[in-house]
């Protein structure tokens, strides 16, 4: 009979070290419970995340307050239409050493670290956005033909303002596709305002403890998130979840025949996977359910659909089509 305890001991860790993690975020971040959960989601699921929202609403201080309780080298990139894709990555400088010999040395960019800081990353140009592509898929970046390895964990976490403010640019369709979840911020409540004020304009401002002590701890949970089991039915619920939004599929749903140009990729079915499979561990279950696949479908998959002409003049979001494929599947 196989020993379930050393199984069991590191499941255990995984929820507490979630909680303890979740708990010091929300020291800093008031009201946003389910924007700080879907982070660590993506952290542990090594996935990248899109957090959209108008300028003022904590995006910064999330990110900031994510690498202080993890404990891991923390980056910040300003991303402003003057950012050059080697201040990201790095370049190749000359340097002369004591003898006069002129040679080569990389200079590293602000991409080399633990969890990295896209601010207002749609304020760049296109051709500095897709200077993290690689890097995103790859985890190591190309310069000068030479290959530089990121350290683990690597994650990025971008900012974006809404997309019809001034001075925007979109982002790519294959650089969007690279980001685990898009989380919305939304505007606090009245109660929640009431709160950062008291925290924000007083003496005392709450302090952020560490809760895991090296880089590679996030790397062992990570780990353990990918034992969990998933039934081969559940998975044939996320791929069908995912067809839905391809208006050629005959698993499509009327919005995503009508508004739909193109559906989630693949990408889109992993991420359905990783995130069910944290859910479960934080709901004391060690398997997969619907459940835990629908409650990732908005956030793993809205940036993955491309609406159509006709989507965009009518107002249709894909959160839309995303909702309509859950009603339908739930019969």
């Amino acid at each position: 009979m196989t020993d379930t305890a050393p199984l069991e001991a590191q499941v255990q860790q995984f929820k507490d070290s979630f909680s303890l993690i979740r708990d010091e975020m929300g020291k800093m971040m008031v009201g946003q419970q389910d924007i700080v959960e879907g982070v660590l989601v993506a952290l542990f699921a090594g996935g990248h995340v899109l957090l959209e929202g108008v300028p003022g609403l904590g995006k910064t201080m999330l990110v900031r307050t994510l690498a202080d309780a993890v404990n891991v080298k923390f980056s910040r990139i300003q991303f402003t239409p003057d950012l050059m894709p080697a201040d990201i990555v790095g370049t190749n400088i000359i340097m002369e050493d004591e003898a006069g010999r002129k040679e080569f040395e990389f200079q590293r960019g602000a991409v080399f670290a633990n969890i990295v800081l896209a601010d207002e990353i749609n304020r760049a140009t296109p051709k500095t956005q897709s200077a993290l592509l690689e890097a995103m898929q790859e985890h190591h970046v190309t310069v000068g033909g030479t290959q530089h390895l990121l350290e683990e964990p690597f994650l990025v976490l971008a900012t974006q303002n809404p997309l019809e403010m001034e001075g925007t640019y979109p982002l790519p369709e294959a650089q969007l596709d690279r980001f685990f979840f898009k989380l919305k911020v939304l505007y606090p409540t009245a109660d929640d305002l009431h709160t950062i004020l008291d925290r924000t304009t007083t003496k005392s401002t709450p302090q952020v403890s560490k809760v895991l002590h090296d880089p590679s701890e996030v790397v062992a949970l990570r780990d353990v998130v990918r034992q969990v089991p998933l039934a081969k039915e559940v998975q044939t619920f996320a791929i069908d979840l995912v067809l839905a939004t391809h208006p050629e599929t005959a698993q499509a749903s009327p919005l995503a025949k009508k508004y739909v140009r193109y559906g989630a990729s693949p990408r889109g079915a992993q991420a359905l996977i990783l995130a069910g499979k944290i859910y479960a561990l934080l709901d004391n279950r060690y398997h997969v359910s619907r459940a835990d696949i629908e409650k990732a479908a908005a956030p793993a998959l809205r940036h993955r659909i491309i609406l159509n002409f006709e989507g965009e003049a009518e107002g249709t979001t894909t959160d839309d089509v995303i909702a309509e494929i859950l009603a339908l599947r739930r019969g």
